[in-house]
Parts: C-alpha cells; sequence; structure tokens
C-alpha cells in the first residue's frame, strides 16, 4: 500500500509508544488494510469489529452469561482481547458505544459486573473514521474519546503515477512479519529512556499552553496530549537513531499528536484544529 513517508513516520511513532491511531478519510483509500498491515508486520493477534448503529459495548468488551450446566456465571470476552484492535467506522458506532472504550484503551483493563479482567500488552487501537461532513448516520467523537488517540492522520489520495502503478501492479495486501511481539515491547521500553532535557519540556509546556489561549480554541490540548507529543518525539528522535530529542522532533509531532484533541469555537473555521497548532509552533520558540 502507498503510505507518505511522514505519514509511516508518525505510525511508526505512534506504535513505538504504545498509543492508539485514528485514521480519518473517505472510503476505499487504504484505512483498514493500514491497520491489517500494523498487525501483521508485528505478528500480533487482530481483532476487527465492525461500527453500526446497533452496536453494543458488549458487542467489543464481552459480557457475563450464564451457564447452566455448570450453574455459574462465565465471563465471555470479546473482541477487544487482542494486541491490535481495529473499530471500523467507529464514528458509526453511538456514543455509549463509543464510551466503551474508553477504559481500556486508557487503563488497559475492562470491567464487567464490578470484575476487572486486562488485556495482554501491547495492546493497540486502531480505528478509522470517515470524515462527519457528508456521510449520514455518524456521531462525532466527543473531546474525552479524541483524547484517547495519541496520533489522528489522514492518507489521502495517491498521486496519478502512484495510483496508476497500483492499478498496473495489483501490490500484496498481506504484511510480512519484520518483528516479534517481544521485540516492539522491547522497543517501546527503550524509547521511555530517550533523554529530553528540561528546555524541552518547557517548549512542550509552552505550545500546550498556547493552544488553550488561542482565541479560536474551546478547549486546548490536554496534559495527556502533552504526555503524547513527548512520547512521540522520543519516538521519533530513536527512530533517527538519536538518544536525545530535539525540537524539531516535537515539530514533527505535534500536528497529529495534538490537533484532534483541540476543540475549536463554534464560529472558527474548519481547518481551526490546525491553524491553532500551527500557531502555537510559529509563535513559541525552543530553547
Amino acid at each position: 500500500m502507498l503510505i507518505a513517508p511522514d505519514r509511516l513516520e508518525v505510525i511508526l511513532a505512534t506504535l513505538l509508544s504504545g498509543g492508539h491511531l485514528l485514521i480519518e478519510d473517505h472510503p476505499g483509500v487504504g484505512k483498514t488494510q493500514l491497520a491489517r498491515a500494523i498487525a501483521g508486520t508485528f505478528a500480533a493477534r487482530f481483532a476487527r469489529v465492525q461500527a453500526t448503529v446497533d452496536l453494543l459495548p458488549t458487542d467489543i468488551l464481552g459480557a457475563t452469561v450464564w451457564n447452566a450446566g455448570t450453574s455459574s456465571f462465565e465471563f465471555h470476552p470479546g473482541p477487544v482481547f487482542t494486541n491490535v484492535l481495529l473499530v471500523d467506522e467507529l464514528n458509526r458506532a453511538t456514543p455509549k458505544t463509543q464510551s466503551g472504550l474508553l477504559e481500556v484503551m486508557q487503563e488497559l483493563q475492562v470491567t464487567i459486573d464490578g470484575h476487572t479482567y486486562p488485556v495482554e500488552a501491547p495492546f493497540i487501537v486502531v480505528a478509522t473514521q470517515n470524515p462527519t461532513a457528508g456521510f449520514d448516520g455518524t456521531y462525532p467523537l466527543p473531546p474525552a474519546q479524541l483524547d484517547r488517540f495519541q496520533a489522528r492522520i489522514s492518507l489521502g489520495y495517491p498521486t496519478s503515477g502512484q495510483e496508476a502503478a497500483l492499478l498496473r501492479e495489483r501490490p500484496s495486501t498481506t504484511a510480512q512479519p519484520v518483528a516479534t511481539l517481544a521485540e516492539l515491547v522491547a522497543a517501546q521500553a527503550a524509547v521511555h529512556h530517550v533523554a529530553a532535557t528540561d528546555p524541552l519540556l518547557e517548549y512542550v509546556v509552552a505550545l500546550l499552553d498556547h493552544t488553550r489561549r488561542h482565541p479560536l480554541a474551546e478547549t486546548g490540548a490536554s496534559p495527556r496530549a502533552g504526555l503524547g507529543l513527548l512520547s512521540a518525539a522520543r519516538a521519533r528522535a530513536a527512530l533517527q537513531g538519536r538518544e536525545y530529542v530535539l525540537p524539531d522532533d516535537v515539530q514533527a509531532m505535534a500536528h497529529p499528536m495534538l490537533a484532534h484533541r483541540v476543540q475549536p469555537v463554534a464560529a472558527a473555521p474548519a481547518d481551526a484544529q490546525h491553524q491553532i497548532v500551527g500557531d502555537a509552533l510559529a509563535q513559541v520558540r525552543a530553547r
């Protein structure tokens, strides 16, 4: 499949950070195939859920069922108990079902009928959604749900040359493993040790603060967004063979890590989220 280098960098940084990925784009550009490729790259267990208006939280998380043979209740785990969970067209699910993912995405556990069940690490949610404009039957993701996704990307349409090559060659849709799950977990642990100086941390904090004070922002980037941005910057530094974070790493990761977490005012233009982040990058100087 065809992925621009900058978007591939964001995907890899999200994986190495242990974060969740939201892919927002039009149908047919490869969102689902990308999610399958992520799982196949690490020989990870993969589960897919197609979101619909009648999908229930228990269809994702699982449910406690009465077993007449043993005269007891038994927990039947849902598809969330996997390594890579693809939730296709998440914004077609109702807000109740969307909120069912909040706990597991943050705490890596599911609570059903008072009992807590941990999910296996690594656990990554890859959700796709269609743009809400022009698509009936969609429910915009609430801020609390958006904040659980470390990154949001858009694949976009291929160039004319890329699309011609795609039609001509029909590339394989099966990803070959290049690492094991254990190697991914080890890489995620190593990313946490990439050094970030105090001035760089202050730079991240200043960027967050600027998004909160921007005149187009109803709500700025959260502290969780700052943690996600720093983690992604560390991952980018590691991908480039460095043991320390540069302001360039923060700047390269800022839009995909922050824009979807910023809530513009009602009268803001359509590109307000990226405008807010862009203004922060332009006006806040790194030391």
